[in-house]
């Protein structure tokens, strides 16, 4: 893989300023956020004074924790357009998430807030290796989903030519990165999967295309995925971190010299760790669920919003920022399984060092009995097509879960596609206990 490290001279300056700076600019822009949004948004400013606070009450970072959370349910309370912080006729542009699970819920953006978010997407394509002039293949979804047009104006402000293909259509995404030979891909790690089948389905060596970096989110992903990734292709993988309520992409991202963890662009995001149960903030290195606070968004201002993802914080290395550990679960689709907990990343982990399977799975729960039971489907790959391959395959995946989590699983082996493919993000449980 090419040496793609950024030249120091071509950073934002604050990405590596002193620690002592960053928090100054913090502080400075905290008071504007919370100012902001308790004097134009009426749910926050009913939110503080029933919490007994007031946006003058910040004098130092933790006084932050004095201040109530925002959960996604307050997004879907106030829909439509309840927690916008300006006039309708202010917001440029209406991202919303796909409401599967009731009402969806909204983002506003003006124009400003557009353009912040372009510059932290294009600086997280810098961070990754992509330069200014490179051709971007952007494959994720467009539309109502922040992902496709985030990525579109993050690569058209750092400079490159955009290939603005969405999802779907794997046998066009490969044609097209053949014939328009892009560098970079964006695109969520399982339909990265799909892409790969597609290029040996058609007899395509991977490590012959001419993508030198993939910028893979919108899902959890593991670095045995990276790994799977990086040697198909012989290119970067690298983790892009966002989601639509505190931005959209581009909260976050690795530097593609250290891989190490995603640095936080802490000059417009305030991130804290909570533990779950008691919502008391946790010391920098300790695990829980990770809070953000915008720092200077104008439509849609966020304070203390429980993203549901669970991390730690860790010193900056490559940039003076600190970094939040590769997310590998939420806390809303952990499996409790007979009392133990279990991520879908855990199975994914252990899928990848089992021989004769292909990297696509799916969960399922269901009730046998009197208890909660798990089924993972899996597929054969064509070179372990025969019984005996797939019955050792299935046993030897059974062993590493029970080994790695400590639980017992039925195994599935297919054969090769049958397990449902994603054209985004990949639905990786199925819940098929009784509704009780």
């Amino acid at each position: 893989m090419k040496d793609l490290t950024p030249p120091k001279d071509t950073l934002d300056p604050i990405e590596i300023a002193s620690i002592d700076e960053i928090r100054a600019l913090q502080l400075s822009r905290l008071k504007w956020s919370l100012r902001h949004a308790y004097d134009n948004v009426p749910f926050y400013r009913d939110r503080f004074n029933a919490a007994g606070v007031h946006p003058d009450d910040l004098n130092d970072l933790g006084d932050l924790a004095k201040f109530p959370f925002t959960v996604k349910s307050d997004l879907r309370d106030n829909y439509p357009f309840g927690l916008f912080a300006v006039p309708r006729e202010q917001i440029l542009r209406i991202h919303a998430s796909s409401g599967t699970t009731g009402k969806p819920t909204v983002v506003g953006y003006t124009a400003k807030d557009i353009d912040d978010w372009a510059h932290l997407v294009a600086r997280s394509m810098r961070a990754s290796g992509t330069r200014p002039g490179d051709v971007v293949h952007v494959a994720y979804g467009y539309g109502l989903f922040t992902g496709g047009l985030g990525a579109h104006y993050g690569a058209e402000k750092l400079g490159c030519t955009v290939v603005p293909v969405s999802g779907g259509m794997t046998a066009r995404q490969v044609t097209l990165i053949t014939d328009f030979q892009p560098s970079t891909i964006m695109v969520t790690p399982s339909y990265m999967l799909n892409i790969l089948e597609e290029f040996h389905r058609v007899g395509l060596d991977p490590r012959e295309s001419s993508l030198d970096v993939g910028i893979f989110g919108a899902e959890p992903w593991t670095n045995a995925m990276r790994s799977e990734v990086e040697n198909a292709f012989d290119m970067h993988a690298v983790d892009i971190y966002g989601l639509s309520e505190v931005m959209g992409p581009g909260v976050a991202n690795e530097c593609v010299e250290t891989k190490d963890g995603l640095h936080i662009w802490e000059d417009f995001f305030y991130p804290e760790i909570i533990d779950p149960a008691t919502g008391e903030p946790v010391a920098d290195g300790e695990k829980g669920e990770l809070v953000f606070t915008t720092l200077t968004k104008e439509g849609l201002p966020m304070i203390r919003y429980r993203t549901r993802d669970l991390t730690r914080l860790m010193p900056g290395t490559a940039r003076s920022m600190r970094r939040m550990e590769k997310i590998t679960g939420r806390s809303d689709d952990m499996i409790i399984l007979r009392g133990v907990n279990v991520f879908p990343t855990q199975i994914e982990e252990q899928l990848l060092q089992t021989g004769g399977l292909a990297p696509h799975f799916q969960i399922e729960l269901y009730r046998a009995g009197r208890m909660d039971a798990m089924r993972v489907y899996v597929e054969a790959t064509p070179t372990a097509a025969d019984e005996a391959s797939r019955a050792a395959a299935a046993r030897m995946l059974s062993k590493r879960i029970k080994d790695a989590i400590g639980i017992s699983c039925e195994i599935e082996v297919g054969d090769p596609g049958t397990v449902a493919r994603s054209q985004g993000k990949a639905v990786r449980v199925i819940d098929n206990r009784p509704k009780e």
